[in-house]
């Protein structure tokens, strides 16, 4: 593997430019969760409706998904380093802007701009560490930027959470400012393309190559598109909604016409190409799937919290810092693992891990204690450590140095997208197995069950007799709150399902040769 080094400049230590770039890393996102816990304080603060407050969530996540697919082909066209330094300035500077906005439009204004900067902070930051690490360092390398990507998702809430409650919601975008500043020179000084990178720039640049505006416009329509039907599909009632279906069948076709596009294209924007090996292709799979179950039961927890045990925003997070707190400590295993032993093993045994520990939250009830909790989120936790560095290895493995940034960016991106399905997904099947399961249980109130007129009794004298129809609201209050807790346990099954069908996806993966010695 070629490294980071051109001719005439010492070489940076690996650790350092680990350090740095994964920290630009987890800025970006952190920024994906950290704002989640702040919706109310915002909407409270600019006098906003939740259905409008929402679009500081979809305005970030909807450009981010647009530029993640093309930041390999500007990294290529820019320089890698030169496009990953102005991502960082750009993303600083427009975190400031959001903690500044004097109103709403404009708060979504810069977060879309947040999103565009961000869009090239990941796949270009996983790029370089790739190609900065020797061969038998690969490991380590996903691992650091596991690290980064995996963990910041898990803290995210309780970190929005601490600085909301205690400096202000502003501050979640200020805190990138200092952090941007502090990194920028540390790249210019660390960070250089590696020789089969600049070459190919110049392969680029000597042919004169041209911006397919084409490709661009379909790619920024329909993954822009899909985002928003994703983000508001639930709310509106998805395919009952004409606007949904509209945006829907726009999606699929700018979408399809952009794969057949790119395919022909001899320098496309994004090198669909690339999932022509079949590893490649089953990594992104993976990938998709990890992105959905990770932030799918990242975001039921804490509204499972909540909503049912009474727990605040803080304490949800504490229940999740653990998990996050587990993959920290397991990656760098996992990283010399992945040269010792076969990769395939390891994802194996981490759907497994993971997948015995989401089913066992369908054990979960509305008096689950704190430390059950924390030990089932931390054990499905441990198993996604497993998961995200053998993946990445095995996925580029068999790819050429020069395609590092255009892989990043396509594996980045199935994440990404994956994250959003899973939410999505997760939330509609809460909403429509919830209604599921209060129709079964009303149907099973009547009249003639002599259950019924004992528990009302027993409510009755319980509160005293002065309140009327009290028997029946507690009762009502039950039945809600039961009928969420089934439609909880539903979701955990499905997800825990979901880890098991991916096994074997597993086939598809060529066997790696381990290192004999690790190193």
């Amino acid at each position: 593997m070629p490294s980071m080094k051109d001719p005439g400049r010492p070489a940076a230590s690996f650790w350092a430019v680990a350090l740095v770039v994964a920290v630009a890393a987890f800025m970006e996102v952190l920024d994906l969760t950290i704002v989640n816990v702040s919706l109310l304080h915002i909407m409270g603060s600019m006098a906003i409706s939740q259905n409008r407050a929402i679009w500081v969530l979809t305005a970030y996540t909807m450009t981010n998904a647009i530029i993640l697919p093309l930041s390999g082909w500007l990294a290529i066209t820019l320089g890698r380093k030169r496009y990953f330094m102005g991502c960082i300035a750009a993303f600083s500077l427009t975190s400031l802007l959001c903690g500044l906005s004097p109103n709403f439009p404009a708060l979504v204004l810069f977060r879309a701009l947040q999103g565009i900067a961000g869009g090239g902070l990941q796949p270009n930051a996983q790029a370089i560490l790739t190609d900065a690490a020797p061969a038998a360092k690969r490991g380590m390398a996903f691992a650091i930027y596991g690290m980064a990507v995996v963990f910041a998702p898990a803290i995210g809430p309780t970190v929005g959470g601490w600085i909301t409650d205690h400096i202000g919601w502003r501050w979640i975008f200020l805190i990138n400012v200092p952090v941007g500043l502090l990194i920028l020179p540390l790249v210019q000084a660390l960070v250089h393309d590696p020789e089969s990178f600049v070459q190919a720039r110049r392969v680029r640049q000597a042919s004169a190559p041209h911006v397919d505006f084409m490709g661009f416009a379909l790619i920024t329509l329909g993954l822009g598109l899909m985002q928003v039907v994703l983000d508001r599909g639930q709310q509106d009632g998805w395919f009952s909604s004409l606007p949904i279906v509209t945006m829907t069948i726009t999606v699929i076709l700018a979408l399809a016409v952009f794969v057949v596009r790119e395919w022909r294209q001899a320098d496309p924007i994004v090198d669909l190409r690339l999932l022509r090996d079949r590893g490649f292709a089953a990594a992104n799979v993976l990938m998709f799937m990890l992105g959905a179950l990770l932030l799918g039961s990242t975001a039921l927890l804490p509204l499972f919290m909540q909503s049912l045990l009474g727990y605040t925003a803080m304490d949800a997070g504490l229940v999740l810092s653990p998990g996050g707190l587990a993959i920290m400590a397991l990656m760098p295993v996992v990283g010399q693992l992945v040269s010792r032993l076969d990769g395939r093993v390891l994802i194996a045994g981490g759907l497994c891990v993971s997948g015995f520990a989401t089913l066992l939250m369908t054990h979960f009830d509305t008096h689950t204690g704190f430390t059950t909790l924390v030990w089932t989120r931390a054990l499905q936790a441990a198993g996604l450590a497993f998961l995200f560095i053998p993946i990445n290895t095995l996925a580029f493995a068999s790819l050429p140095g020069s395609k590092s940034s255009n892989a990043s960016a396509i594996i980045n991106m199935s994440r990404n997208i994956g994250g959003s399905f899973g939410m999505s997904i997760a939330a509609t099947i809460l909403a429509r197995r919830a209604q599921y399961h209060q129709n079964q249980l009303v149907a099973r109130i009547t009249p003639y069950n002599p259950d019924l007129h004992s528990y009302l009794a027993a409510v009755q004298n319980a509160i005293g007799h002065t309140v009327p129809m009290a028997g029946f609201a507690h009762l009502y209050a039950t039945v809600l709150r039961q009928s969420e807790m089934l439609a909880y346990i539903d979701d955990f099954e499905l997800m825990g399902i979901l880890f098991f069908a991916c096994l074997p996806l597993v086939l598809l993966f060529r066997r790696v040769k381990p290192s004999p010695h690790g190193r």
